[in-house]
């Protein structure tokens, strides 16, 4: 299983110099497992793992699993600037999310029509699958799925992506206290290799300002590492109004 970050910032894309060192794309995370490919989430760092994937294939057609865990701009707002989905007709990609909020296809769309974009879904060449997932398993040929509810206004999926020898899970847009979905990240999260995390706030900083704003920190991160038996705690979802130096203190306090 490899994991590659293209978008680890949470609610606007923040590219500015002092954030040069974890990026200011929003959220993205490519996983290889055995030749295949799936994304979480397409924030603005889908834009840039097109072009890396074009460069990669060259001519030659491929296809992904996409897992959008909710439709908030930070997690789709690199879709209408994902060249794969244009250059290709071979091309196919498989879009799975929750049609709870919004339709999936719809969702997409939606940002593409007029007055908010100037092309629409319809000059895409690529193949789009569109399929409806609630909480559940899925299983592909070389892992399994498992999808979970999280605390975030309109809701937010969860994922636990597992192998024959790892674990990954990827969890972001989640708030802690309420009862269901603290037992539903912990669930996810059991005895996982690497865990990414939603830790867009400080501790303080939730507790100050942040209550019912749908993100965690990172000391709710290390509860649930530790409670879960996670092994590796990635965190995720920056706040665009902490730079590199925040991030880099929340090392210090790990």
């Amino acid at each position: 299983m490899q994991i590659k970050f293209w978008g680890v910032r949470g609610s606007t894309p923040t590219p500015q110099p002092e954030n040069l060192r974890y990026g200011g794309n929003t959220s993205c995370v490519e996983v290889r497992i055995g030749g295949h490919l799936y994304i979480f989430d397409c924030g603005t760092g889908f834009r840039i793992l097109g072009k890396q994937l074009v460069n990669e294939f060259n001519d030659r057609p491929f296809h992904a699993h996409v897992f959008l865990s909710h439709f908030h701009w930070d997690h789709i707002q690199g879709i209408p600037f994902f060249w794969p989905l244009y250059n290709n007709k071979d091309n196919q990609f498989f879009f799975h999310s929750s049609n709870r909020a919004h339709k999936l296809q719809h969702a997409l769309e939606d940002q593409m029509s007029d007055p908010y974009f100037p092309v629409n879904m319809s000059e895409m060449k690529a193949r789009r699958n569109f399929y409806d997932i609630e909480e559940g398993r899925l299983a592909f040929d070389d892992c399994v799925i498992q999808s979970k509810w999280l605390n975030h206004p309109q809701g937010c999926l969860g994922f636990r992506i597992e192998t024959e020898d790892k674990v990954m899970v990827y969890a972001t847009d989640n708030e802690p206290g309420h009862p269901v979905f603290d037992k539903n990240v912990r669930k996810l999260a059991e005895g996982a290799d690497v865990l990414i995390y939603d830790a867009q706030y400080l501790p303080d900083e939730y507790k100050a300002q942040k209550i019912g704003w749908g993100h965690s920190h990172w000391r709710e991160g290390i509860n649930i590492a530790m409670e879960s038996g996670a092994k590796e705690l990635i965190l995720f979802h920056h706040d665009p109004d902490h730079n590199e130096a925040a991030s880099e203190g929340l090392e210090i306090n790990l």
